[in-house]
């Protein structure tokens, strides 16, 4: 069972909670901020103490992008995290859009085109 972290824009919380209760059925622990930060909690706190424990940082992008300042900051922090060898990755899942130009080389699971595919295709990349 893994740690995995689901950024995402507010755009798209249907489609990211869609994926958070996939990932989470797939018997893995979740971090979704829906879930996770209730009426009356510090969201910097919440947020840092999910990213602090995560593996996997599932970065989901549309035609929105990633811009937003708390998505922003989520995948960045993952992105240093990992280049300064922690051991998490950013797993980049497409709903429609592309994604930040430094994450372009990056393999995505694409859910535009094809959904069980590509959530196929995350859930063997989190082991």
């Amino acid at each position: 069972m893994a740690n995995v972290f689901i950024s995402h824009r507010k755009v798209d919380v249907s489609d990211a909670e869609r994926l958070a209760e996939g990932v989470s059925a797939a018997g893995h622990q979740v971090w979704f901020d829906e879930w996770e930060i209730g009426i009356g909690d510090s969201i910097v706190d919440r947020i840092t103490t999910g990213l602090e424990g995560t593996s996997y940082l599932v970065l989901c992008y549309s035609a929105a992008g990633v811009t937003s300042p708390w998505i922003s900051r989520e995948w960045m922090s993952a992105l240093h995290r990992q280049l300064d060898g922690c051991g998490v990755r950013i797993l980049p899942v497409r709903f429609g859009g592309s994604a930040p130009a430094i994450l372009a080389d990056l393999r995505y699971a694409d859910l535009s085109q094809d959904w069980e595919t590509g959530f196929a295709q995350l859930l063997k990349a989190i082991r």
